[in-house]
């Protein structure tokens, strides 16, 4: 018996069990739940025989290492293909930079066929088995991740399994009357049955479209369509549709992928009159697909992206859900802190909520392709005496320019006409002021320098943070070298409606000396301040890689005796991060005792109980 086959068997004697408990709590009551089980374990046994001899090391690897994306080595990148570098093999040629500022996670943005027109980014996907023709083949992808594996680089791909788009096989089926198709998706003739459902449902684009529910004439009545006309919900209810997607998900799991990110899995599992979203059922599918990966793939991972309430986030995060998740939180309340100049919220909410399961681990980030929306508890913000609904309101007006004295610019994303409620757009140079601070150096304005500054400090100030927290850090293409926002959505009848676009940019070829380069014409004052970003952050990267106090999982934050900076302990005490969050010289307690060592600034702290951080200044202290 090969090896591969012998591991394999081993592992279904040891976990189908689980994986059916799992899917008895979801189908056992109907007729068809025993076909079901024997459908999966062929599919399962004839993906596994499929894996090539790189994939089953791979596998191997990841049992002798399962707690890889913890390290201190570890570092990410989010980047659409075609922004980036054309297409696969412009991204190919590329990954010598990738891999020399320190990464080795890349994510890679939906790339695989969709309409042409409305596609929402890629999320409608047509195939789950073919690239989008202009970045090239589904070969061509495989031979892509192979290269990155041989550069130490894992890649993530998008299993967008809540919905497909209106354009996919099983989709024209639908429309063209198929029974069997007609039962992958929520279609009621009469409206009526629609609007049931739709009297427990939140809206999620309203901006775009009022209710869940899109009439659609081909298919003869109101299609469940969470999100866009365009793309169709799934019923999980119907154990076909999990039997076809794992297919799917194994189908990537041989090209090679090591992690996917599970896009809008708060809301697979639709019940009558709930808000369809977080429910148990939704908890007990996503457990039935990580066992079947666990089976047939043991080296592909699951991560989170649940942009919910706090306390719902962090129930998807297990050894046996998720082991990687998104953290909505921190993102959010950086730039809460940063606007407000205060890191009370920051230091209470994520005290109280960062830790998870052993061999789980958060991916900290600061901007990622999608809206940022202020998802902190509002029980949090009223034990501080914040009152959540006015404060989110505060922010939106604050990071859409709208406040008087803001540095940032950034553009409202479906924007509520009757609450007034929005989330916030821009690329991180953008929100942190060096727009601002690029038009008055335009303008012949004096305080240009300092505005620039005062920006690029904000910036390496977060990264700092960032760098420093337990978890996965990821950075979005772009924002590593400062790049400011694109107005020309605005102008595109496509984009025009969706203002994200505004930091999807499309980024200039690179230089030596960042990476990607600052677009050619900026000039030097603009150019220098996103060199300094850049430089500024290669060496943190560098030295997070050499502190093995990072690699751990403990974190511990303490009040730093002002509200001004957020303060936390890394590895026992080993190593204490003091962050000023404000333009101003703040003095702060530290923790930890005498003979210290700032990692970033390399020298040593002087003796007594309290230090001094400049401006937006990080301190690493051993």
């Amino acid at each position: 018996m090969k090896k591969g086959v012998k591991m394999f068997h081993s592992r279904f004697a040891s976990l189908m069990p689980a994986l059916n408990e799992r899917l008895y709590r979801l189908y056992g009551g109907r007729a068809d739940f025993h076909a079901l089980l024997s459908g999966l374990a062929a599919l399962m046994e004839k993906s596994s025989e499929a894996r090539s001899a790189d994939l089953l090391d791979r596998d191997r690897h990841s049992e002798r290492d399962p707690e890889w994306f913890l390290r201190e080595s570890g570092a990410g990148m989010m980047l659409y293909v075609d922004l980036f570098a054309g297409d696969f093999a412009g991204l190919e040629a590329r990954i010598p930079e990738i891999a020399g500022l320190g990464i080795n996670y890349v994510h890679l943005m939906p790339l695989f066929r969709a309409p042409k027109a409305h596609n929402d980014g890629g999320y409608a996907v047509s195939s789950y088995r073919e690239t989008d023709p202009r970045l090239g083949t589904i070969e061509g992808l495989g031979s892509l991740i192979r290269r990155f594996h041989e550069a130490g680089i894992a890649v993530v791909l998008d299993f967008v399994f809540n919905h497909t788009s209106d354009e996919h096989l099983w989709a024209l089926g639908a429309k063209r009357g198929e029974a069997k198709f007609r039962d992958f998706y929520f279609i009621y003739p009469d409206k009526a049955d629609a609007e049931e459902w739709n009297r427990s449902l939140r809206e999620i684009f309203p901006d775009t479209r009022r209710g869940s529910f899109t009439y659609v004439e081909e298919a003869g009545g109101w299609v469940w369509t969470t999100f866009n006309s365009f793309q169709w919900d799934l019923n999980y209810g119907n154990p076909e549709v999990f039997l076809a997607m794992c297919g799917e998900m194994l189908f990537l799991a041989n090209l090679g992928v090591d992690v996917l990110r599970l896009d809008a899995l708060a809301f697979v599992w639709k019940r009558m009159g709930t808000s369809c979203e977080n429910l148990e059922e939704a908890h007990l599918l996503i457990q039935a697909f990580q066992y079947v990966a666990a089976i047939a793939a043991p080296s592909l991972e699951f991560k989170s992206e649940a942009i919910v309430h706090p306390d719902e986030v962090v129930k998807y995060i297990r050894r046996d859900e998720c082991r990687l998740s998104y953290n909505p939180l921190q993102m959010a309340l950086f730039w809460e802190a940063l606007a407000t100049r205060n890191t009370r919220l920051l230091r209470h909410s994520l005290a109280r909520r960062w830790r998870i399961a052993g061999g789980t681990g958060w991916v900290n980030y600061i901007r990622c392709h999608d809206d940022i929306g202020w998802t902190f508890s509002d029980e949090d913000a009223r034990e501080l005496g914040i009152d959540g609904y006015g404060h989110r309101h505060f922010l939106n007006l604050f990071y859409t320019g709208r406040f008087p004295g803001t540095f940032a610019r950034g553009a409202a994303f479906q924007l509520n006409p009757e609450t007034g409620d929005c989330r916030v757009c821009g690329t991180m140079a953008s929100l942190c002021g060096l727009e601002e601070a690029a038009e008055l150096a335009l303008g012949g304005d004096s305080r240009a320098e300092l505005y620039g500054d005062m920006a690029a400090a904000r910036m390496l100030m977060m990264y700092a943070v960032l760098l420093a927290l337990p978890g996965l850090p990821l950075l979005y293409a772009g924002d590593e070298s400062a790049l400011l926002n694109d107005s020309s959505w605005e102008r595109d009848p496509v984009k025009r409606l969706d203002s994200r676009w505004i930091h999807r940019i499309a980024l200039s070829p690179s230089r030596k000396e960042t990476f990607p380069a600052a677009a050619e014409g900026d000039g030097s004052w603009l150019e220098t301040r996103q060199r300094r970003v850049f430089s500024g952050l290669k060496s943190l990267l560098a030295l997070r890689r050499g502190e093995s106090s990072f690699g751990t999982g403990d974190i511990s934050f303490f009040d730093a005796g002002d509200e001004g900076v957020l303060g936390f302990e890394r590895d026992s005490g080993r190593v204490a991060v003091l962050a000023n969050f404000t333009e101003r010289t703040l003095r702060c307690r530290r923790r930890i005792g005498s003979d210290l060592r700032d990692l970033i600034g390399g020298g040593p702290v002087r003796e007594g109980d309290e230090c001094e951080l400049g401006p937006y200044q990080v301190l690493w202290l051993k």
